[in-house]
């Protein structure tokens, strides 16, 4: 029931969050660019849930994301459940207890998730390549996220912690003959 619970709360922090970032941070951009606070909800699932949970909300989530803003469909699907399976193996090396771990790690999944975009974006829509410009964007996006994620530190650690006692204790039960 735990877990069920946990899934709907996950499913409705994405709505808000889709809304969030259809809406309000179309004001608050930094030539631009806004950011991608989805990137940031399923790493932290991948981080605080495990790989699994990640990857599946991963893949569900960016085909939403691919057909209700009318992207090319797959590759929003295939990066963020990549973001999500990164999540767990960032969790076996390194600690979440540090602020700076959390940001670094969502500056480097954030610049795995858009070059892998824009390269699927090259090859399938055969787009022209302007290193230039991507770098600029990519640097701005960086930026932006980890400076949400400095200010939402608190509510991903608590938030977080719920999640993992949910979803990765191990459940032993023991015999005494």
């Amino acid at each position: 029931m735990k877990k069920f619970l946990s899934i709907i709360f996950i499913i409705v922090s994405f709505l808000i969050i889709f809304l969030l970032q259809s809406n309000f941070f179309n004001w608050f951009t930094i030539a631009g660019v806004q950011p991608n606070l989805f990137i940031i909800l399923i790493l932290c699932i991948g981080l605080f849930a495990g790989k699994k949970l990640g990857l599946i909300l991963g893949f569900i989530f960016g085909f939403f994301l691919d057909i209700v803003l009318g992207r090319q469909i797959g590759i929003s699907g295939i990066m963020l459940g990549l973001v999500g399976l990164i999540g767990e193996y960032l969790d076996k090396n390194f600690s979440k207890e540090n602020r700076i771990t959390i940001m670094l790690m969502i500056a480097g999944v954030t610049a795995i998730y858009e070059s892998g975009c824009y390269i699927f974006n090259i090859i399938i829509l055969n787009l022209n390549i302007e290193i230039i410009e991507f770098l600029k964007i990519l640097l701005i996006e960086i930026l932006y996220n980890s400076l949400i994620t400095i200010i939402l530190y608190s509510l991903i650690q608590n938030l977080g912690h719920d999640l993992e006692e949910v979803f990765k204790t191990k459940n032993i039960l023991t015999r005494y003959f």
